[in-house]
């Protein structure tokens, strides 16, 4: 019986890794363990832990990692907090694999303390970029302390290779994210208006808009060029969510919930929408706003247009439903301009996502559950052909 742990800092982290959490817990040779951290743990954010406790799911540890302030020092202060409540939640639970999907700098001090205490690691989502943000280098440091390794395309497999890692341990299995699109049970419009408490027309925009960590113009710089941008197209309702709590995050929350008061019959904004309601609302929306890996990864599925600000995900594959603008207002209300076209609109619902696979959770489950663990922390560096 392995005792596999899952480990999530984020709602919208747990909303692509519940599908897996679900087939995993099903399984007679599986203990399931999770545990929680930063976010979920967070009133400001919402308390998403509730979520993964609504959902049926037993909660096995708290991580707790209060980030003070969105300043470098409290995001890094928090790291130390994270690594050392893991190393303590290692010692109780003694997992014998854990899963960490994507990027967070809270998964880099987990697979750190995981590292030490030599637990291997199935990491989803490795060999993608993201050049605007600290993530990028998280991403591939997470990588190289990882064993197993399920990717979102072949492009990004071959990248993981790249970095030395064994090719029988690296699974191009597709993404996680789109299998739940294509696997949810989406709630009728009137239901998630009645819950959300606001109607969303037609002409609507859903918006997760983050710091772009490595960008030298600064995230309330950037904003305040999107919200002029908005005030430019005031015939569509607005729905934000929150950004993640990277640095200046609390910056870009402030100034959205500022922009909803000051409009506060076509601004919404929520501190988590959760997985269901989150790809639900994209059911009825005409276009994703803002600068999340999902309006790359899992939005060309939905049918729409994507409208990718910056350079936060820049070096991601993405499909031609995905438009890339500047961060002034000027180039964020033309690409507004441009995804809400009717060619783009119409071009959204047929194109091809390469980011999609019919049987992502079985790939997953297979490379987790299959691959023998024995020896597999002494790792050895695979050189590619020449």
């Amino acid at each position: 019986m392995k005792k596999i742990c899952i480990v999530t800092g984020t709602r919208a982290e747990w909303g692509l890794l519940s599908g897996l959490a679900q087939a995993l817990k099903k399984r007679d040779d599986v203990t399931l363990q999770i545990i929680a951290t930063n976010t979920h743990l967070s009133p400001k954010f919402g308390n998403t832990y509730k979520e993964i406790e609504a959902a049926g799911f037993r909660i096995d540890y708290k991580v707790p990692m209060p980030v003070e302030s969105d300043t470098p020092n409290g995001t890094v202060t928090a790291m130390s907090q994270c690594m050392a409540g893991m190393a303590n939640a290692f010692d109780v639970l003694r997992p014998d694999m854990l899963i960490i999907l994507g990027d967070r700098y809270e998964m880099l001090s987990t697979a750190s303390a995981a590292l030490i205490y030599r637990i291997p690691i199935a990491h989803i989502s490795g060999g993608a970029t993201s050049e605007g943000a600290y993530d990028e280098a998280i991403r591939h440091s997470i990588t190289k302390m990882s064993h197993i390794h399920l990717t979102e395309t072949e492009e990004y497999r071959q990248r993981v290779i790249q970095l030395g890692e064994d090719p029988k341990r690296v699974f191009n299995t597709g993404s996680i994210g789109v299998y739940n699109i294509k696997h949810v049970d989406f709630m009728p419009k009137e239901e998630l208006e009645a819950e959300l408490k606001t109607e969303i027309p037609e002409k609507s925009l859903l918006i997760t808009f983050h710091p772009a960590t490595l960008d030298s113009i600064s995230p309330r710089v950037q904003c305040e060029n999107l919200l002029n941008a908005l005030d430019e197209h005031s015939d569509y309702k607005v729905i934000f969510t929150y950004p993640n709590s990277d640095t200046d995050g609390r910056v870009i929350i402030e100034m959205i919930e500022d922009y909803a008061i000051r409009n506060p019959n076509r601004v919404a904004v929520f501190q988590s929408l959760g997985m269901r309601r989150y790809l639900s609302t994209l059911h009825y929306v005409a276009a994703e706003v803002g600068n999340s890996s999902s309006g790359i990864v899992e939005v060309p599925s939905i049918g729409i247009p994507t409208l990718n600000i910056g350079i936060r995900q820049r070096g991601r594959i993405a499909a031609e439903s995905v438009f890339t603008c500047g961060v002034t207002a000027g180039e964020i209300s033309k690409g507004l301009d441009t995804v809400l076209s009717t060619r783009m609109r119409e071009l959204a619902r047929t194109v091809k996502n390469p980011y999609e696979q019919p049987d992502t959770i079985n790939k997953m489950v297979k490379a987790i559950c299959d691959t023998p663990l024995d020896g597999i922390t002494l790792k050895k560096f695979y050189d590619l052909p020449k």
